[in-house]
């Protein structure tokens, strides 16, 4: 058996630092809180609730040092942070501000915004209130012509389109294409906000994927970008199994596998990965 590891697996620089800061933080202060998990990952949640840290939901629970998650939060939670004097600690990673940014840019010049997103994500949630009120969150090609009505409604002629930094690359670009089509003679600027780490994760995923038998994903269920990458995965492996710990990975499906290509997304700690292997060079022996 051929076991193939993706270079690109586990913590992006975003998640690492936020988790990072996030340790650091705790070691000077016994009263820290976090709005939301930190980052989708089960594993990180428990260790940082070890280390003391609150995961809250309401800013009315926060209580002293406020951590901003690295989805980042909406313009109305900062305000209402401010408002209440509460300290914040902006662990949003920079290339979701940078996404905030554009946005609050393009506003200026009476642009309508899309973004292409994931409905109900933190990080979509966050990026749509620094869009403005002529703006439309696009999870598929589903909603376009809804989108299409709300952009005629606006009667703006520019549309900047950008992304959730952890969408699937090759579904924006197919997307960008259908709206171009539907919105013929607009003004069109595209963005592609998609994180340089998730694209090239993504592309690695897609080459280890069309030379295996078996591919494991491992990460959490509620992860946006490991979601897409198993996603990938499985277009091009049928047999892929999407797993958070060793624990969950059934050695017996592995059984008959010449060819195991392993990928974690970008919230995984190295801990879960190396275990995962681990497990997987046990079954190969």
């Amino acid at each position: 058996m051929k076991i193939i590891i993706g270079k690109t697996a586990g913590f992006c620089y975003g998640v690492r630092r936020a988790v990072n800061e996030t340790k650091k933080e705790l070691e000077n202060s016994s009263e820290i809180c976090c709005l939301g998990e930190i980052v989708h990952n089960k594993s990180v949640v428990k260790d940082l609730e070890e280390r003391g840290i609150t995961f809250v939901n309401d800013i009315d629970e926060c209580k002293g040092k406020v951590i901003i998650r690295a989805h980042g939060e909406s313009k109305e939670t900062y305000k209402k942070l401010k408002e209440k004097g509460i300290e914040i600690k902006d662990l949003t990673c920079p290339k979701v501000l940078k996404t905030h940014e554009l946005a609050e840019e393009y506003i200026k010049h009476n642009y309508f915004i899309v973004l292409i997103g994931v409905q109900g994500h933190p990080e979509s949630i966050g990026t749509l209130s620094f869009c403005g009120e002529n703006s439309y969150l696009l999870q598929d090609k589903s909603n376009i012509k809804e989108m299409v009505d709300k952009i005629n409604e606006s009667k703006l002629k520019d549309i900047l389109i950008l992304a959730q930094t952890t969408y699937n690359s090759k579904k924006f670009d197919d997307i960008v294409e259908e709206i171009k089509k539907e919105l013929n003679g607009k003004n069109i600027k595209v963005k592609k906000t998609i994180c340089e780490a998730t694209k090239i994760r993504q592309n690695e995923t897609t080459k280890i994927a069309k030379k295996v038998d078996t591919m494991i994903i491992v990460g959490d269920k509620k992860s946006s970008n490991t979601n897409k990458l198993y996603d990938i995965s499985k277009e091009y492996c049928k047999r892929t199994f999407f797993v958070q710990t060793a624990e969950e990975l059934n050695i017996e499906e592995l059984k008959n596998a010449k060819e195991i290509g392993i990928m974690a997304g970008a919230s995984t700690p190295e801990e879960d990965i190396a275990k995962i292997i681990e497990k997987v060079k046990e079954n190969k022996k």
